[in-house]
């Protein structure tokens, strides 16, 4: 199965009307931060495959609809249902959550078994000038930490933690670069070593020279910059049926 991931920029080769020739065949889409929501309901709405989203450093103007713990004005606590309906896009919230899509299937390696794609997400980027979805270490740390049950679960129901980790800072030292806001977490690595997902995307790292490395990896995961757009391949039915 085909995965579109994008990032960080409006893709001219994606934002086209021919988007479904080039990429109709892909199973899911993955957007690994500071994209404008209207280009995420583009997608969603013109490929129409099930989509999932996080918030990087920037665009964050609808970022309150989807964290209960901004502080948002009466009005909006009042209503934020009704809020979090109207800008849902189509797409799936991923930020600081596990998920299990069951209406994605993909086949383990090991077992050779269907089961549901198993996604972790986060948002921000480090912390370096206290704006909004901005952490230092500690604080990614701890909010990694309290993901750990759904891995657990996952590990005992389907035999893995995860398939995708989606982000959009980098790790530390894979991609990343050394000025203040460009850092990876370092959080992240052993987050790798532990779990072992198949894929982590990410964003935030923007590839002027597209010589760059886009692909790299760490232990037994490829880590892959999304930035504009890349594509992945993940085993599922499909692919075995054909």
């Amino acid at each position: 199965m085909k995965i579109l991931c994008v990032s960080d920029q409006v893709d001219p080769f994606i934002y086209t009307q021919s988007i479904k020739s080039q990429f109709g065949d892909v199973g899911a889409v993955l957007c690994a931060g500071d994209l404008p929501m209207s280009y995420i309901d583009f997608i969603v709405s013109t490929l129409n495959k099930p989509t999932f989203f996080i918030f990087g450093n920037h665009n964050l103007k609808e970022y309150k609809y989807y964290r209960s713990d901004i502080r948002r004005n009466p009005m909006e606590l009042a209503s934020s249902a009704l809020i979090e309906a109207q800008h849902a896009h189509g797409a799936t919230y991923a930020g600081f959550k596990c998920i299990r899509d069951g209406t994605i299937l993909v086949r383990d390696p090991v077992t050779k078994k269907d089961r549901p794609l198993l996604i972790a997400g986060i948002d921000g980027s480090i912390d370096y000038n206290h704006g909004l979805c901005q952490f230092t270490e500690s604080q990614m740390n701890f909010r990694l930490a309290k993901m750990a049950p759904s891995l657990i679960y996952n590990k005992l129901k389907y035999g893995t933690y995860l398939d995708i980790f989606l982000t959009h800072a980098s790790p530390r030292h894979i991609h990343d670069k050394e000025d203040p806001c460009h850092k990876g977490f370092e959080c992240f690595n052993k987050f790798l070593k532990k779990y072992e997902p198949t894929f982590m995307v990410h964003g935030h790292i923007h590839l002027y020279d597209m010589n760059e490395e886009r692909v790299g990896v760490y232990g037994k995961t490829t880590v892959v910059n999304a930035y504009s757009h890349h594509v992945i391949e993940i085993p599922s039915p499909e692919d075995e049926e054909a």
